[in-house]
């Protein structure tokens, strides 16, 4: 079941996209939040990725029980990884519950490791510099995700994208032995099925936020 809600305008460079009560409209079905997950599958794209003039487009799935809601925009001059971090902060932003249990599923080894491997805090300690001893790049768009993220309790899956699968010469088999090798072996074959199908899927909403400002 799909659900209408409430719309109102972004207030930034990108598509306009609908802002919505997705907690509240779940909660008035009965659900009870403390027991349930909600789940998020992003992807980030850009053409002409580290050229001066390209366009970025971003993607959100949004699923809570039987209920979905897509998310997409897109942004003059930018890069890839900017674009997976909208992708997450976008489809965090329009939740207006804290507390929330989580999981987000990303192509994005940049966007996945800084959480799981917490590169965030040691970047924090040391005054927003990378081991390197150089700025930490994007770092609005990391301090607004890392805002988001702890006021919440969030997994991040990393999920291998533009896996295509109908095609006969993909191996399902293998894919799926990567994807265990990077989450365990929380998730079947039919959940990883499922899983690659949603990041196909926000990977063509990042391109129509591209599409939309050609």
């Amino acid at each position: 079941m799909i659900i209408n809600f409430e719309l109102s305008l972004a207030n930034r460079l990108y598509h306009k996209i609908p802002r919505l009560h997705f907690i509240e409209k779940i909660f008035e079905l009965g659900y009870n939040l403390s027991m349930s997950i909600l789940r998020i599958y992003t992807d980030g794209a850009c053409s002409g990725n580290q050229n001066e003039t390209n366009i970025g487009g971003w993607g959100s799935i949004l699923e809570f029980g039987d209920n979905r809601k897509e998310l997409h925009g897109g942004e003059l001059n930018t890069t890839n990884n900017r674009m997976e971090l909208t992708a997450v902060i976008e489809a965090l932003k329009i939740l207006k519950r804290d507390g929330l249990v989580i999981e987000i599923f990303t192509d994005s080894s940049y966007v996945a490791s800084c959480f799981r491997d917490k590169w965030y805090m040691n970047w924090r300690k040391n005054g927003w510099m990378t081991s390197g001893k150089k700025p930490v790049e994007n770092r609005e768009l990391w301090e607004e995700l890392i805002s988001l993220v702890e006021k919440n309790k969030v997994e991040f899956f990393r999920v291998k994208g533009h896996v295509n699968l109908s095609s006969p010469n993909t191996n399902l088999a293998e894919h799926y032995k990567k994807f265990k090798q990077w989450n365990g072996d929380r998730f079947n074959m039919e959940d990883f099925i499922y899983i690659t199908e949603k990041n196909n899927r926000a990977d063509a909403l990042a391109n129509i936020g591209m599409d939309e400002l050609r």
